[in-house]
């Protein structure tokens, strides 16, 4: 198979794996769904948390304008907490409410279930293969978030 057969079939799988996990995810939550860009900002902000509005922004690529409306949004809904910070009243720490963090673990495990659900019933052969691919893709990943950083 080619690079750009390979590439274009492994694409599309990931993205159709990945809509697949959130879809059920979404379906067996009891919680009402977060749009994709308010639940990586609240992942983001939950790995860093202290972020400044402007270095989400930068991290997610999104304007700082739409970053500041996410954080209105999750403040409001009671999943973020704004903290101005002493030393420079214009700007916010960003930290997670524990309601945020219960629910961003739920969803995480939630999701690690149905994967394991399935790879479970994989075929010996199946779950090698997936083993033995879990090098290259992680470097795939380094690659990706390289690049991505040299922006």
């Amino acid at each position: 198979m080619s690079a750009e057969d390979l590439s274009g079939a492994f694409a599309g799988v990931v993205a159709g794996i990945n809509r697949l996990i959130r879809r059920r995810v979404r379906r067996e939550m009891t919680v009402p769904p977060l749009r994709g860009a308010q639940a990586e900002l609240l992942r983001l902000v939950q790995s860093s948390p202290g972020i400044s509005v402007s270095a989400a922004a930068k991290e997610l690529y999104l304007a700082g304008n739409s970053v500041s409306t996410l954080v209105n949004q999750l403040t409001a809904a009671g999943l973020l907490h704004r903290e101005t910070r002493s030393d420079d009243r214009r700007s916010a720490r960003l930290l997670p409410t524990p309601e945020a963090e219960a629910r961003l673990r739920a969803w995480q495990e939630r999701r690690a279930a149905i994967v394991r659900e399935h790879v479970e019933q994989l075929g010996e052969d199946d779950r090698a293969a997936l083993a033995a691919a879990l090098p290259a893709l992680r470097r795939l990943a380094d690659s990706l978030r390289e690049e991505v950083t040299e922006e």
